[in-house]
Parts: structure tokens; C-alpha cells; sequence
């Protein structure tokens, strides 16, 4: 076990209570640094963070009444000289300090701001007003010992990472929310701007919480197996309210936002399954020798199974045996140039990991003595991977996909994915690795952008057209470790470590020029978190 306090030293140069809030694990409280004060906002599902205001303004001021300036923040209290902020539970939070103070909390109700004196004793705020005599010292010692659990799992790192680690381990436990009615935990993508568990996400990020925290990387699989179609279909997301799992289910934003992204078809006319990209068995499968419970792998298996069935039986929307993606957010990638063209998508990248699902749940049945089952899974990777390799475009030099049957000019990193399969003829692992060498492809100084630079779509800054998204370059380095290529794994790998210190942390993307944060990037991102935690940990070993 790490000690607490001192990852608490190394997490608090990081919270700087902008890009990184001051939250509690379990909790939607948010507090963010506002001018010479602070603003105290929820987070909800698909709500912005400007319409769920709980504190407009909160200043603290010392025994003169002057302002007193937020001077320290570490993972438990935001301190002002001898005042300090806290939680007192998940849903409220505490002011109080020695000697005389005040403090002003202007709402959002319009009324005049509140002045309120320590001669009352401590503050509390909550969503269902402000009241006072709080226990401010028992809030203090019981967030202290929230966040002390929380740290304690930090997993042990090679020396050059364990700042970041540190800083990446509090982001997870930032980021977990509780789902009313679900019973669960969820970590989701971001506080700040993704209050859910997204399907795709709750892989990466399990994958990370393995090393420190496995039972709750095992309760992220279990949601987002848990809320399965009788078809076998894994909803998008699993939120407060339900699930998304339909384009009737998208709220007409996100249908505008990603038409702004640059998709011309966001919205088709009839409703369109919603999911994301088969990984379930990958994801599983690195949670083995983590968790010991026989019967969560059993069930978890079957659903995966059952998945997987569903992608061949209602995806393979032409009927030519390739299944495809329906909609854009189906693909995770959801701003990409492949999605430019006419719907269906047939995409290189989920050919790739349906042959990978296949093949693991082949192993797995055999594992378990299913021969009929491991032979038919087996069998429909390879006739996968024949599809996958028709799909090369020899005069090009990468793997095309195709809209509506008709070939897509965007190369991107979809077209880099194939690697992942371990199954590849050697010369197209070839022509994949004469792209990642190319400048006017995927050469960047920052590595491994989602588009091809000779591309017309490429942008340093835009979603999934060119940023470099820390996912991505995992799958890619396992892709060419089972390629044959473990030193150039072990490369980007490292690439990726550097990047994401480089960039001030766990963003959502990078600009592959510069290796600063994209402009529009969230951050304190989960998935980045955990897979610099999971990739961190696969070199200190």
C-alpha cells in the first residue's frame, strides 16, 4: 500500500481547481476556482456544468475583513490561510477554520449574496440550502480518510512516473460517481463533462483500476454488461436515467454537436442501435488473475458471448458478413472523416476486434471445455480476417473503409488498428509500419494521430481528425507487440508517457504538433487516466 499522504503531496500541484476541481470520490460536487473566489457546481448527465450552479461565488475573508485568497489545495481541503473547505459527506460541503472569519456564498437565486461570521461556528452547503454548527473538524478527519483509502491504492511505479501516476490514480477516484438506483459505482469519462458509464470507457478504465483497485474495475464491467437487450446488444452508455442504447434515445445537441464536428450524418432517419466497439473480451480478459470470483466471469462471459452475436446478427447491415457501424457514436470515434461518407460504415478497426473477440471467446471456451463453441468462434475469425485483408488497398497502402459499400478516401487510424488482431500477414504489418514512418502520415512529433497528415480532414485540434487520444495508442502498441514488434511497442508506450506528462496531464486529446492539450479537450479524463496508469505499470515492472 502507498502512503496516503505523501501521493497527496505529489496530487496537489496538479489541483489547480480549474482543469482539475476539488471533488470527493462518490460525490457530484465540483468547486473551481473563480476569480479571487470560488464557484460550486454539480455534475448531471447531459447537463451542462453552467446550468447546475449550486454556489455562484463563495469568498472567504479573514478577522479584518479582508479577502482571503485560496492558498493551499490538497486532495481532502482547500485551504484560506486558517480557513478550510471541505466535504461533509458526498452532498454537502463545510467551511470553518480558528480564530474570526467570514465567508460570503452568493447563489444563484439572484438575492444578495450571504454574509456569514465564524461566530456561528462552521458552514455548511448543500443542495438544499446553507446552515450552521456543522461539525467542521469530523468533516475534515472523514474526507481526509475518504481520500486516504483512495490513495493508499496507487500502484507502484518506475521513479519518473509516479508524479503523474499519483495525479492519475486521484483523477479515477475523482471521476467516480454513484448511479441512483443501479447500486453501483461508476467511473465515468469526466465529472466536468461526461456524468455516465460509457461502454467504451468503462474498458479503458477498468483496464487501469485493476492495479489498485479491482473490485470496482470488475463493478464497471458488471454495468456495462448489465444493462444487455434481450438481443445480446450492450447499450452506449448506462446513466442516471436509463440507458442509451438508440439514436432515439440522443438528445437533438449531440446530433447538432457532431454535424458541427463535421459528420454529415448524425442523424439518420430511423432509429439506430447505439453501442460501442466490441472489447468486452479484452477487457474481461485483463481483469483475470485480478479477481477471483468464478461466477462474475462466468455471467460476464456469456454476456460478451452474447454481444458478440449480436454484432454478426444486427450489424451486418448489408448481409455480406462484415458487420458495420449504424451510427457514428457506435464507432467511439465519433467526429472521424470515415463517417463523412453515407451510413453504414464498414471499418477496418471494428473488423479487427470482432477477430479478436472471437478469438478470445475461443479460448476461453475452450478453457471451459466447449469445443462446438471454440471451433465456431474460431472459425468466424478467420473468415473476418478474409474480409479484413479484402479490404487493403494495395495502391494506397492501408486498409480502406467503406460507406454505404463505396470506398472512403480518409486514412486514419482506423486503418492502424488491424495490428491488434496479431494476425496479420507480414506485409501488411509492413505497409502499417511504413505508414507510422511516413511524416505525411502518421509521423507527428507527438504520436499517433487519428489522421493521416496528408489527409485534406487532418487538424491538429479537431476531435478524432487528428489529435492524438491516448486509447488509440494503447491498442496500437499491443497491436504491435502481437505483431512482432515489441520494441516499437515498448517506443510508443514510452511516447505516450512522456506525451501525457508532457501535456500537464490526463486530457482527452492531444495536438500531435505541440503535445499541449486541444483546445477543445476535456480534462481530468478517465480513460487517459487509467491507461497511463495501466501503461505505467507495464514498464516498472
Amino acid at each position: 500500500m502507498a502512503d496516503p499522504r505523501a501521493v497527496g503531496d505529489r496530487v496537489s500541484p496538479f489541483l489547480d481547481l480549474v482543469s482539475a476541481p476539488f471533488t470527493l470520490p462518490g460525490s457530484r460536487i465540483l468547486v473551481f476556482r473563480d476569480g479571487d473566489g470560488l464557484t460550486i457546481r454539480l455534475a448531471e448527465y447531459e447537463r451542462d456544468l453552467d446550468d447546475c450552479v449550486l454556489v455562484r461565488t463563495l469568498r472567504v475573508f479573514d478577522g479584518e475583513g479582508h479577502p482571503a485568497p485560496v492558498s493551499t489545495v490538497r486532495p481532502d481541503r482547500i485551504a484560506f490561510g486558517d480557513v478550510t473547505l471541505t466535504f461533509d459527506g458526498p452532498s454537502a460541503l463545510s467551511v470553518g477554520g480558528d480564530g474570526s472569519w467570514s465567508v460570503e456564498v452568493d447563489l444563484p437565486s439572484g438575492d444578495a449574496p450571504l454574509r456569514l461570521t465564524s461566530a456561528d461556528g462552521a458552514v455548511r452547503i448543500a443542495a438544499d440550502g446553507i446552515s450552521r454548527g456543522a461539525a467542521h473538524d469530523g468533516a475534515l478527519a472523514a474526507t481526509a480518510r475518504v481520500w486516504d483509502d483512495w490513495l493508499a491504492r496507487t500502484p507502484a511505479v518506475r521513479a519518473d512516473l509516479v508524479d503523474m501516476t499519483a495525479f492519475c490514480w486521484w483523477v479515477l477516484g475523482a471521476n467516480i460517481v454513484s448511479l441512483p438506483g443501479r447500486g453501483a459505482r461508476a467511473v465515468v469519462p469526466s465529472k466536468i463533462g461526461d456524468v455516465g458509464l460509457w461502454q467504451w470507457d468503462a474498458y479503458f478504465i477498468a483496464s487501469g483500476l485493476r492495479h489498485g483497485d479491482p473490485e470496482l474495475a470488475r463493478e464497471q464491467l458488471e454495468l456495462a454488461f448489465g444493462y444487455a437487450g434481450a438481443d445480446g446488444q450492450l447499450p452506449d452508455v448506462v446513466h442516471d436515467e436509463g440507458i442509451l442504447a438508440s439514436s432515439d434515445d440522443l438528445p437533438p445537441g449531440d446530433r447538432d454537436t457532431l454535424r458541427r464536428a463535421g459528420s454529415a450524418i448524425a442523424d439518420p432517419t430511423a432509429p439506430i442501435p447505439l453501442t460501442k466497439p466490441p472489447l468486452a473480451a479484452w477487457a474481461l480478459r485483463r481483469l483475470e488473475g485480478y479477481v477471483d470470483d468464478p461466477a462474475f466471469f462466468d455471467a460476464s462471459w456469456g454476456a460478451v458471448a452474447r454481444s458478440q452475436e449480436w454484432w454478426f446478427a444486427r450489424s451486418d447491415l448489408d448481409g455480406d458478413g462484415m458487420p458495420e457501424y449504424g451510427h457514428p457514436y457506435s464507432s467511439g470515434l465519433d467526429d472521424s472523416p470515415v463517417f463523412d461518407a453515407e451510413l453504414p460504415v464498414a471499418s477496418p478497426d471494428l473488423a479487427a476486434y470482432l477477430i479478436l473477440q472471437d478469438d478470445l471467446l475461443a479460448a476461453r471456451a475452450r478453457e471451459v471445455g466447449d469445443a462446438e463453441a471454440a471451433s465456431r468462434h474460431a472459425a468466424r475469425a478467420s473468415r473476418t480476417l478474409a474480409l479484413l485483408e479484402s479490404m487493403w488497398d494495395e495502391s494506397e497502402g492501408y486498409f480502406r473503409s467503406y460507406g454505404a459499400g463505396s470506398p472512403i478516401d480518409a486514412e486514419t487510424a482506423v486503418s492502424l488498428l488491424p495490428l491488434l488482431t496479431g494476425r496479420l500477414p507480414g506485409r501488411y504489418v509492413a505497409g502499417i509500419l511504413a505508414a507510422l514512418d511516413d511524416p505525411a502520415r502518421f509521423a507527428t512529433t507527438w504520436s499517433v494521430p487519428t489522421v493521416a497528415r496528408r489527409e485534406a480532414s487532418y487538424s491538429d485540434v479537431r476531435m478524432w481528425r487528428g489529435p492524438v487520444w491516448v486509447n488509440v495508442n494503447a491498442l496500437l502498441a499491443e497491436g504491435l507487440a502481437v505483431s512482432g514488434h515489441a520494441d516499437r511497442a515498448r517506443a510508443l508506450i514510452e511516447e505516450t508517457l512522456r506525451l501525457v506528462m508532457h501535456g500537464g496531464g490526463p486530457q482527452e486529446y492531444y495536438n500531435p504538433s505541440t503535445g499541449a492539450k486541444a483546445p477543445r479537450a476535456t480534462t481530468a479524463f478517465g480513460w487517459s487516466a487509467a491507461l497511463f496508469v495501466d501503461l505505467a505499470v507495464s514498464v516498472s515492472a
